[in-house]
């Protein structure tokens, strides 16, 4: 025995008292200690002791127990094969990770137990089954590494893309960019710091979705990824990518590469690409903002009403996630913007047949090209994936021709939808026009592909026509006429003759059964096709197995091709559904200008103006917008329900759609430079961490004031309202004059305060808006009437009371609150004159010098020999201790 198999069986625990197979169960649920492993086990997924437990409980199923291993009951649960997707769907929901474990060995001739392996790892952050998997969002792997020097290096992927993404930041930054990826699963190194964690630990409970999973510290080394990463891109030195002065970044590319080859078990051929990440290259939108904006959620956490439901309307999975990403992930600079805007403006055209509709027809029914070319990649690909993606790359020639000459960026796009012809020409020689859906099932090799699977298919296919056929030759050559060639499961294949005939039986024939009235023969013919037919159906699923796999080694230099097939095909459906959208709803073209401004003329809110017309059928009444360097501030006033938030919103959301690259609901719009959007609107509470709504809004409101610029833009809604009047309109007023002296930033600030109406007399960059209403529109005197118009000036009243009544407030609360505010009002106007809100702080009245203070203003020190200077010391001491 070696000196290594010694070691093994060393490290390796007792199982000697365990039966033969759960010692194997045992030895390898030993390599995945926190993860439930799936053995499997003829047609189920086993799950035993502990994991079955812990199965049952969270898939609810049955738990039994089933003879015994080491003098212990074997307590087991099990779901069926065909139904894994299910199961597993249900618990990554959970955040529960999944082992599993196939028969690799032969049944046929193993002793023991058949051999096992853990073939891949199911983790949330690693999907890459259809069917676990959101067509319209990534599941993203993220590993952070902390490093030195208040350093943090990220690393992120989505198994199902091509492309490594990096970056470094601060660890105060990091929840930031925790929200920007919003990754399903974060890897960290086991060594990291208590507040580390802490702060892992505080981004998943303020974003929630996604799984802590810690790895071993020695995965993260700069030094490891450097290498893992040159070697994934084949390249002798990152500087191409400008990847190459990160080494934070680089040790967490280890341990996320690390981690995707040990769920996948292989390495990651198809990821060939990597792109570093800086948070300057990005428009900033934090969490609050995505939330507030509804770009991708509601505020109920649905997926529609949003943003991205009104604008997807993509023929392909692929552009509806790339829509998502250009929606949160908005750049600053504006080439792609300018770039994307001429090819929407080119596939508009202005033809009888506009070129985004014969796009749209092409990309119709296209398959997911992407995640089809990673699961290629993967071996995990199925025969009909295949089959859509043949189907999908014979199009794109005629998809290339469309998009061919009309932008510059739409020709860049052209060009990289060249598919391969050689793959195209293997998968439709290799593969049925309509394949079995799973390779175990057979069926999935086309005919004529390979002579040896055609024989056995034949074999098996016309084994009647053979026995028939066989049947008419022996009878005509024994003179037998009563002569029956048959086959029953236990005696196989024979030839029948009856008594009375048998002696009419050839040499050749060798007896197999006597019965009582008739004899059963085979012949060497009969036993070679007897050898070939009853292995035929085995031996053609085990043939057309190989060659599947065969097919997979094939097609995987064509992968990086692939790739980039898909990103074209997906920026083409993005661009053709941003065409399309600004048609339909009536949307023009932004301009960019160099100085900052953000001047919108006859703005609307696309989600809201969507839903009134699908509801109502009523229109939206837009509004005019106009921020520059000498108004950078709007103070809007006006009721409740008449349109403050909508209006803000509208031009957060005009502002994201330019900076995208799309057309805008409006009549026209001219955009400046914008680094980030900032909203604060809405009051809750956040229970979970301790912090009351009032909390909540003064945390966020800080943020702001701390990130915000000179060109960004900020939306602040009721700020102030968690607290007393009086606290509450002294905090408003000091965060708008923070605002307005020192961020400047673009700043739309929404208040009930009347008394901030005077903040424009002061600050000479701000405005008094106010939105419109009108009081006695309806049968009674007291009725209000909104026209959600934006008008110059402040509002006159609040109109709460009639909003009150207008939500169906009891009659005689509505007459005690307007007696009640008779009264105040009598009170305010006898009251003397208020304090001015927005004169400087008064300076600190100056005390009078302390005993110790005035000894030591009497001291020169630089005209003190030390001998004197001594002396001082212990004078000073001695008042000190005297007062």
């Amino acid at each position: 025995m070696t000196d290594s198999k010694q070691a093994q069986q060393l490290a390796e625990p007792d199982y000697a008292g365990h039966t033969p197979m759960m010692a194997q169960y045992l030895r390898l649920k030993s390599g995945f200690p926190e993860t439930l492993l799936f053995y499997r086990m003829g047609d189920f997924y086993e799950v035993f002791w502990a994991d079955a437990e812990k199965a049952a409980r969270l898939l609810d199923i049955t738990l039994t127990k089933r003879g015994q291993s080491a003098g212990e009951p074997v307590v087991m649960a099990g779901v069926p094969f065909h139904s894994l997707e299910g199961y597993l769907a249900r618990l990554i929901k959970m955040g529960e990770s999944v082992a599993i474990c196939e028969q690799i060995g032969d049944p046929a001739t193993s002793k023991g137990p058949v051999e096992r392996k853990v073939v891949r790892v199911v983790t949330p952050g690693t999907l890459t089954d259809t069917e676990l998997l959101s067509d319209k969002s990534e599941s993203t792997l993220l590993a952070v590494c902390q490093g030195p020097r208040n350093q943090v290096g990220l690393a992120w992927l989505a198994l199902t893309q091509s492309e490594l993404q990096l970056a470094q930041c601060t660890a105060e930054e990091l929840e930031g960019w925790v929200a920007r990826v919003a990754p399903s699963e974060v890897l960290y190194g086991a060594d990291v710091t208590d507040a580390f964690e802490a702060r892992l630990k505080a981004a998943r409970a303020n974003q929630g979705g996604f799984s802590l999973t810690p790895r071993p510290a020695w995965q993260f080394e700069s030094d490891l990824g450097e290498r893992k990463l040159k070697e994934q891109l084949q390249a002798a030195s990152l500087q191409a990518w400008s990847a190459d002065a990160l080494p934070c970044a680089h040790a967490a590319a280890a341990g996320l590469l690390a981690y995707a080859e040990h769920t996948q078990g292989r390495a990651l051929t198809h990821v060939n690409a990597v792109r570093v990440q800086r948070g300057s290259a990005f428009i900033d939108l934090p969490q609050t903002t995505r939330r507030n904006l509804e770009l991708v959620q509601t505020l109920r956490g649905e997926d529609s009403p949003t943003l991205f439901s009104l604008l997807d309307t993509c023929s392909t999975s692929m552009g509806s996630r790339l829509l998502r990403r250009w929606l949160l992930e908005p750049e600053r600079d504006r080439t792609a913007a300018r770039a994307r805007l001429s090819a929407i403006g080119a596939l508009r055209g202005d033809g009888a047949v506009a070129p985004w509709t014969s796009l749209r027809a092409q990309l119709k029914n296209s398959s997911d090209v992407e995640r089809i070319s990673a699961r290629i990649a993967l071996r995990q690909v199925r025969p009909r994936e295949l089959v859509a993606l043949r189907q999908t790359l014979q199009k794109t020639g005629a998809i290339s021709a469309i998009a061919h000459g009309l932008a510059p960026y739409l020709d860049d796009l052209s060009q990289a939808l060249q598919a391969p012809p050689e793959c195209i020409a293997l998968l439709q020689r290799a593969l049925l026009e309509e394949p079995a859906a799973l390779v175990r099932d057979g069926g999935v090799i086309a005919l004529g592909h390979d002579a040896e699977l055609d024989e056995l298919r034949g074999i098996r296919d016309n084994c009647d026509a053979f026995l028939l056929d066989l049947e008419t030759r022996e009878r005509a050559r024994t003179g037998i006429g009563n002569l029956r060639v048959q086959f029953n499961k236990v005696h196989g294949f024979y030839i029948e003759v009856t008594q009375g005939q048998a002696s009419k039986v050839p040499d050749d024939y060798r007896r197999r059964q006597t019965l009582k009235n008739a004899e059963r023969y085979i012949t060497p013919e009969l036993k070679t096709f007897e050898d070939k037919a009853l292995s035929a159906q085995e031996r053609a699923l085990s043939r057309e197995k190989m060659l599947y796999e065969a097919l997979l080694d094939q097609l995987q230099p064509f992968v990086p091709a692939l790739s980039r097939c898909a990103q074209a095909l997906a920026a083409l459906d993005t661009l053709a559904t941003l065409a399309e959208r600004s048609l339909t709803l009536g949307w023009a073209e932004p301009e960019f200008v160099k100085e900052p401004c953000i001047d919108i003329r006859g703005g609307r809110h696309p989600v809201v103006e969507s839903r009134l017309a699908e509801t109502s059928g009523g229109a939206f009444i837009a509004n005019d917008t106009a921020l520059a360097g000498k108004q950078r501030m709007q103070v809007i006033t006006g009721p409740n329900m008449g349109g403050k938030s909508t209006y803000m919103r509208q031009v957060a959301l005009i502002t994201l759609l330019a900076c995208i690259g799309s057309y805008v609901p409006a009549r026209s719009c001219r955009l400046g430079p914008i680094d980030a959007i900032h909203t604060r609107i809405g009051a809750a509470d956040d229970l979970a961490n301790a912090q009351s709504t009032f909390m909540l809004e003064m945390t966020e409101a800080a943020q702001i004031l701390h990130a915000a610029g000179p060109h960004s833009l900020v939306l602040m809604d009721e700020i102030g309202r968690g607290t007393s009047t009086f606290d509450g309109l002294s905090l408003a007023a000091g965060i708008a004059a923070y605002l307005h002296d020192r961020t400047q930033a673009f700043t739309l600030f929404a208040t009930h305060y009347f008394e901030l109406t005077e903040f424009p007399a002061r600050h000479h960059a701000a405005l008094n808006v106010h939105v419109s209403a009108v009081q006695g529109g309806g049968k009674a005197a007291g009725d209000i009437v909104f026209l959600h118009e934006i008008q110059p000036g402040p509002a006159s009243q609040s109109y709460g009371i009639q909003v009150a009544k207008l939500a169906g407030m009891p009659a005689s609360v509505i007459h005690h609150a307007r007696h009640t505010l008779g009264s105040l009002e009598q009170q305010q106007n006898q009251a003397q004159a208020q304090v001015d809100l927005f004169a400087p702080p008064p300076a600190a009245e100056a005390a009078a010098p302390s005993a110790v203070e005035a000894a030591l203003a009497r001291i020169d020190p630089d005209a003190l020999t030390p001998r004197e200077a001594l002396d001082a010391l212990y004078s000073l001491k001695a008042v000190a201790q005297s007062s």
